[in-house]
């Protein structure tokens, strides 16, 4: 399917701690803005794919934006770990016929909503058997691998304050971003709370409400739109054997995560390879993510990912400009849909951060969750 679908609209709503609406009018209203962005009528998106997590229904969607005849429609589940896949899912739909116009989309009210752990559900025994040991929230099992990463690697702090300076750089530059007017140095970074250790303040994402949305269509259709297309030149999906949740605990290594398992299939239906990558948005709900994909997708060796981001390696002139819009740690978080529409700036030429030449984009979704990933590049 390697570039048989393109992306040819994107918007988001703006982001924020608090926004008016529900998270279903949110969804709408940015699915129009997607459609008035890529110049095609809303009735003739005849595709649709979103997250489990998703609240609004494609029934409700439908009826309310004035779709007609819906020929596909999918979700992917796992949160953080399917955004690159609804919209894969949908460039293979496009590809094969499935459908011919279809919207992928992400409304999330978390700023303003509760937290799916912290109630009384995630207090005793679950489906998760180490809850009851301690690991009570995502950050506390991510902090468990980076405490491995650390002893096994000499990965220190500075590592990861490298992630987050160097993504909260780039939200400085971005008047979208929750952080823009914020800046951070290395020793507020060091002297931030404590909230999992190693992991502090600043190594947790943002909590965000905001709709994201983007439209798919045929490399042909899209070229009588309003923007140049973005070619999904492929996508795929991860999860390695005897996964658990985030931790790996079953896994042989525990730091292989899915990110190793979805890089094989996404590399190995491609002619574009790691080092041909220009910019990268890796998904970032917290800052040992980074080291953990710049392995996983072959940046460089296993063990050698907090080195990579040395040398503000990250940054606009670095060896992998990451996560140029500030990511989830800066710009906002909605389960990563944000890295998507921000992979599409970076090809249109449009980004506040735009890296100079940029022609391919790897945008990925959760490591340590299963997963998924996109490899885009511009129709030139």
């Amino acid at each position: 399917m390697n570039d048989l679908a393109a992306i040819v609209g994107i918007a988001e709503t703006p982001f924020a701690k608090k926004l008016e609406g529900s998270e279903y009018e949110l969804a709408c209203q940015v699915i129009l803005a997607a459609c008035e962005d890529a110049g095609i009528d809303p009735a003739e998106v005849d595709g649709l794919a979103s997250y489990t997590m998703e609240t609004s229904s494609e029934v409700d969607v439908a009826r309310a934006v004035g779709l007609g005849d819906v020929t596909f429609f999918g979700q992917v589940p796992y949160g953080g770990g399917a955004g690159p896949g609804c919209v894969g899912q949908l460039a293979m739909a496009v590809a094969t016929g499935q459908c011919r116009v279809g919207v992928a989309w992400r409304s999330r009210k978390r700023g303003s909503g509760g937290r799916p752990w912290a109630g009384p559900a995630s207090a005793g025994v679950s489906d998760y058997w180490t809850r009851p040991y301690g690991l009570s929230r995502p950050v506390d099992e991510i902090a468990m691998l980076m405490r491995r990463y650390m002893h096994e690697f000499g990965a220190t702090r500075d590592h990861l304050a490298n992630v987050a300076l160097s993504g909260r750089r780039y939200a400085n530059r971005n008047p979208r971003a929750i952080m823009h007017e914020k800046t951070m140095s290395r020793d507020d970074y060091m002297s931030a709370r404590w909230i999992s250790d190693p992991l502090c303040l600043f190594d947790n994402c943002l909590e965000t409400d905001g709709a994201l949305a983007c439209v798919v269509t045929s490399p042909e259709r899209a070229r009588d739109g309003r923007h140049a297309p973005v070619l999904i030149h492929t996508f795929a999906q991860g999860l390695p054997r005897q996964h658990h949740s985030m931790i790996n605990y079953f896994n042989d290594d525990p730091l292989e995560g899915p990110a190793w398992t979805c890089a094989r299939q996404l590399f190995g239906q491609s002619d574009i390879k790691p080092g041909d990558i220009d910019v990268a948005q890796l998904y970032d709900a917290f800052t040992p993510l980074i080291p953990l994909s710049l392995e996983g997708y072959g940046f460089c060796e296993r063990g050698e990912g907090a080195a990579f981001t040395e040398g503000d390696a990250l940054g606009p002139e670095g060896r992998l400009p990451v996560n140029t819009s500030g990511g989830g740690l800066s710009e906002a978080y909605v389960h990563g849909f944000n890295l998507i529409n921000e992979g599409v700036r970076q090809m249109r030429g449009t980004s506040h951060n735009q890296i100079e030449g940029a022609a391919s984009c790897l945008v990925t979704a959760g490591e340590c969750v299963p997963t998924s990933a996109l490899l885009l590049r511009s129709d030139s």
